[in-house]
């Protein structure tokens, strides 16, 4: 569940990327749909990290690293 949260998070972080792009290239710059976009995407990272954060303390993620 945690796994899918975190998947569900980073995509929603791709697609306010590019509306971002988008916004960007349809209003040249100016406007504030860019700004939102970016403090959208910017709160969905933090949340991401967040919830990666909580995973590793709660013991729910655990690293697999074979070195």
């Amino acid at each position: 569940m945690l796994k899918a949260a975190i998947a569900l998070l980073l995509l929603a972080t791709v697609v306010s990327l590019f509306s971002g792009l988008f916004f960007l290239v349809k209003d040249e710059g100016h406007g504030s749909r860019v700004v939102n976009a970016l403090m959208v995407r910017v709160t969905l990272a933090a949340l991401t990290l967040a919830l990666i954060a909580w995973g590793f303390y709660s013991g729910q993620l655990s690293p697999h690293v074979t070195w």
